[in-house]
């Protein structure tokens, strides 16, 4: 673990998101070129999904030399890659670090204008099957649409209360409070949230270590603080619906964060396109998100 919690900390390059759920993947699927008349039944849907990520993962581009970790939704986490799990697969064969997704999606809005985790009463045992399958760490989302004290006092405090359970099972939780980019209110939304986060950082032990997974900041470097506390391996940032050119813009002025990019990392990619142009199309892709993550 020494190893790869010093990779996660100190290396160069980016976490790529690959893990697209249910609710999601028709979305994903469309844009890559498969459309839903393709696919007759979820089985099914997942199967071609999980066709697009072995592209992405065994592209010749996609390595450890830009690519610091890869998130699993986790039936990719139970597939596998030329007959090795997933996991296995990026750390064996690409020595990316592989992180799970493990939130059961998000409660309906509520009053105080945000999104809480649905519960997840299986949690124990997803955890302990991550550990089976060699996952590095895990992530989860929550939603906030207002600048409400109360509603994102009550994100981050869920979010690290199953932090503590993830960390206890010895993985490393990526901890993601995302503000939608058309909120009003966005600047407001990230002041709170970056006080509430900083709340629960000064408590935790000393044994403890937590991700953060940010929307792109309104304020340039706004979460720089954070990148810079002892309990936080690293800060990272989702495109958040940005296209790739704008979302690398607005990453790059952001000192010590780097991406975490879904739709920006596969934006262009095609079920149609030859090995050739896909591999190319990736490799441009994973450059320009990994300038942007160094800068």
């Amino acid at each position: 673990m020494n190893e790869k919690l010093e990779k996660m900390r100190n290396g160069k390059g980016f976490i790529a998101a690959l893990d697209q759920s249910g609710g999601s993947t028709p979305k994903a699927l469309k844009l890559y070129g498969v459309n839903e008349d393709q696919y007759s039944n979820e089985a099914e849907m997942f199967d071609l999904i999980h066709k697009m990520r072995t592209r992405i993962i065994k592209s010749p581009a996609f390595n450890e030399t830009k690519i610091l970790g890869a998130i699993l939704f986790e039936q990719t986490m139970d597939s596998k890659i030329d007959g090795k799990y997933t996991a296995d697969f990026l750390w064996e064969e690409k020595r990316v670090l592989p992180f799970l997704k493990i939130d059961k999606g998000l409660n309906d809005l509520d009053a105080d204008g945000v999104q809480t985790m649905k519960p997840n009463p299986t949690l124990p045992e997803l955890l302990k099957r991550a550990n089976e399958r060699h996952i590095f760490g895990t992530k989860m989302r929550s939603v906030i649409k207002k600048a409400s004290p109360v509603g994102i006092a009550r994100v981050v405090d869920q979010q690290f209360e199953v932090a503590d359970k993830i960390i206890a099972a010895g993985l490393v939780p990526i901890i993601e409070p995302e503000v939608d980019i058309h909120n009003v209110d966005k600047a407001e939304c990230e002041t709170i949230l970056k006080n509430e986060i900083k709340k629960h950082l000064d408590k935790l032990p000393e044994t403890s270590n937590v991700m953060l997974k940010v929307t792109l900041p309104t304020v340039e470097n706004f979460y720089e603080d954070l990148t810079k506390h002892p309990r936080v391996v690293r800060v990272v940032a989702l495109s958040g619906g940005y296209p790739r050119k704008e979302a690398n813009e607005i990453l790059a002025k952001n000192k010590g964060v780097i991406a975490s990019f879904s739709r920006a990392l596969t934006e262009g990619l095609s079920a149609q396109q030859s090995d050739d142009e896909f591999n190319k199309d990736l490799a441009k892709a994973i450059k320009e998100i990994y300038e942007a993550s160094v800068k």
